[in-house]
């Protein structure tokens, strides 16, 4: 079964989210922002397929949890990480690709268009 880390610091967001993805089946993990999921993603024994995260949170915002991740941790550097936002400003897409990130969706996001991006993101989901 494949692994979604979800990071949002909105609490309906992930609720649903959480939701959507269960209901395919996937396993789900949380985080409240960056920097949150950050620490959860240095202590997880079994590292997730994909990680989706938000752009504007407190502590630690999305770009700086990317650069974080990719640059900190070493065994993540193939996970895709997708960001999923309000924002759909072109230079704040083009940050996040220079980050590392391997996908933008701007919220909200259809629970369709979001199944299909993550399978063509994660081999066999």
């Amino acid at each position: 079964m494949k692994k979604i880390f979800l990071i949002d610091d909105s609490a309906t967001i992930l609720m649903s989210m959480t939701s959507i993805l269960k209901q395919a089946g996937y396993t789900v993990e949380t985080a409240k922002d960056g920097q949150d999921g950050f620490e959860k993603l240095k202590s997880m024994d079994v590292k997730p397929n994909l990680i989706i995260t938000d752009v504007n949170m407190p502590r630690m915002n999305g770009l700086e949890l990317i650069k974080a991740v990719k640059t900190q941790l070493s065994g993540y550097r193939f996970v895709p990480i997708l960001v999923l936002t309000t924002e759909s400003h072109q230079s704040r897409r083009q940050e996040a690709k220079s980050a590392g990130a391997a996908g933008w969706l701007v919220k909200p996001v259809a629970g369709s268009d979001l199944l299909k991006v993550i399978k063509e993101l994660v081999p066999g989901a």
